[in-house]
């Protein structure tokens, strides 16, 4: 039997995820980081993108819009803003949101819009990415 860590994905909203596997995958700050069990603790900042949780042989996906990752030897916790199932995306409303931005950034009348629609932009950007990646995952 292999080792297992408890893995807990959380929004604001609710709980998305809760149990074991072998490896964690999260956008943190500074890259993606890999955590495994008795992984020294962590506490990092995580950035729009797509959490992959591997258990029992398969890999779950979820896309977050940002949050805190904190790891502990025997547990990890993905605390994001907003956090749903990669399959639960809608690529109509992320492709929206992307244009959306890009008309704001194009439009800007102040740095503090810019700097919204950039943030906005790169939360649609990374929806698509993960809905690319979930994509390619199904096809190999």
């Amino acid at each position: 039997m292999s080792m297992t860590i408890h893995v807990n994905v959380v929004s604001a909203e609710k709980e998305i995820y809760s149990g074991t596997a072998e490896m964690v995958f999260a956008p943190a700050a500074e890259g993606e980081v890999g955590i495994s069990p008795r992984h020294a603790p962590l506490l990092t900042g995580l950035k729009p993108g797509e959490v992959r949780v591997q258990a029992g042989g398969k890999e779950q996906h979820f896309y977050i819009s940002g949050g805190m990752l904190e790891v502990q030897p025997h547990v990890v916790t993905v605390l994001a803003d907003t956090a749903v199932r990669a399959d639960d995306l809608d690529e109509a409303a992320a492709l929206a949101a992307k244009e959306q931005a890009e008309k704001l950034m194009a439009d800007k009348t102040s740095e503090r819009e810019y700097a919204e629609a950039q943030a906005q932009l790169a939360e649609a950007v990374a929806q698509l990415r993960a809905l690319e990646n979930l994509r390619k995952r199904r096809t190999h």
